[in-house]
């Protein structure tokens, strides 16, 4: 082979750059499966008091069960049966091919007063913010019927980048597009120099013609902007428990307002026998006593719409909790303040808790209002408390009324 067809020889290789990004695909694949697991249990970790108490920024534990991969488990234990082999070609995805003895079901999970001799679930600690875990909380959530607004306050202010340009101020410097154009210039002037054929390629000083800045305009961003009205029952008959899940979730409410909006007001009213306007401290950490007139709080609401917002296109939500406990003689009232109110708010949210198989002559009442913005659920067991948030944040074309 002469030394002409010498300069035309060249060799193509190929890498599997999948092998490069091993580790990252496999961090990626944990973490997905890390999401999956927490929202499986949901349920459980938003009452659990660590994370219900933990500060912004602070590390919060989630404990997750073993994140173990399937696989096939032999029977080593019988040297007769065989290990491999092959189906006869029939079955579907999700067929059961196998079962654990009767004897062996609910290994590890032990009796009650009775020491267990099986292997319980191992279970670890994944550490993240709790910015991260209510990212992983309000996936998909949004306030419903949510509308733009065109009048009083329109727009705000936003810059938007559109162009380089070799002039500007140094302030706005684009330094990757700089450094790209010092690159292309003293590789270019290198080459007709003949210095690349002896490798010495060097990055010189950036000149000022090698100088690209960034231009914007400042444009006018429509945005919707919301009022929320968390109004709770306060009476003597609210006990512990009732209280505990009306705080949760009024709780998670207001993270996912503030996580998800930037525009938006939130107004806590209180009621026992009458209803008032109240701190964020006070509502969530201040106990009444007393009877309970729920319609109270619903007047006190209309009044508050009709004086505070008396635009068409502000958008207003309410969302109540009581136990439901009430005058019979006042659910008649209440039920008319709630469809006035609904007549000028883009929702409504009430939530009824019982802890036992009952339901209340407010609940009966509160159940008869038929309305599109009208969400209502009854809550019998903290669980109820992640399907509630998700029902009225994550509405679905169903039938809007919930029951444990």
């Amino acid at each position: 082979m002469d030394s002409k067809e010498n300069d035309l020889m060249f060799t193509l290789t190929h890498d599997d750059w999948s092998l490069h990004r091993k580790g990252e695909l496999d961090q990626e694949r944990h973490k997905r499966k890390v999401k999956e697991a927490i929202q499986k249990q949901m349920s459980d970790l938003i009452q659990d008091d660590s994370i219900l108490t933990a500060q912004n920024g602070q590390v919060v534990k989630v404990p997750i069960k073993s994140l173990d991969e399937p696989r096939f488990r032999y029977n080593h234990n019988n040297p007769n049966q065989p290990h491999i082999g092959q189906g006869s070609g029939d079955t579907q995805v999700g067929d059961v091919i196998g079962k654990a003895p009767p004897d062996q079901q609910g290994q590890g999970q032990g009796q009650a007063n009775k020491a267990g001799n099986a292997a319980g679930e191992d279970v670890f600690e994944a550490e993240m913010s709790l910015e991260e875990l209510s990212n992983i909380v309000f996936d998909g959530w949004e306030l419903p019927r949510l509308k733009p607004r065109t009048r009083r306050v329109l727009t705000t202010d936003d810059i938007r980048f559109n162009d380089i340009r070799r002039k500007g101020m140094m302030s706005n410097v684009d330094k990757r597009r700089t450094l790209i154009e010092a690159i292309k210039r003293q590789a270019m002037d290198q080459y007709l120099h003949h210095e690349q054929a002896q490798g010495t390629f060097k990055l010189g000083p950036i000149s000022s013609d090698d100088l690209r800045f960034k231009t914007w305009d400042v444009i006018q961003k429509p945005f919707a902007s919301a009022t929320v009205l968390a109004m709770m029952d306060t009476s003597g008959s609210m006990g512990t428990f009732e209280k505990r899940i009306a705080r949760t979730f009024f709780y998670w409410m207001v993270r996912f307002l503030r996580t998800k909006y930037s525009h938006v007001t939130i107004r806590f009213l209180a009621h026992h026998t009458e209803a008032k306007e109240v701190t964020e401290e006070q509502f969530f950490f201040k106990g009444e006593s007393g009877g309970t007139r729920v319609s109270s709080v619903y007047q006190l609401a209309n009044d508050i719409v009709q004086r505070d917002y008396s635009n068409e296109d502000d958008n207003i939500y309410a969302f109540h909790f009581s136990d439901g406990d009430n005058y019979d003689s006042d659910n008649t009232m209440t039920v008319k303040y709630a469809s006035d109110l609904l007549d000028r708010i883009n929702m409504l949210g009430y939530g009824e808790i019982h802890q036992h198989s009952r339901t209340s002559g407010l609940w009966d009442a509160m159940s008869s209002i038929r309305h599109e913005g009208y969400y209502y659920s009854l809550l019998r067991d903290p669980a109820d408390v992640y399907r509630t948030l998700k029902e009225f944040f994550m509405p679905k074309d169903k039938d809007k009324a919930s029951s444990a």
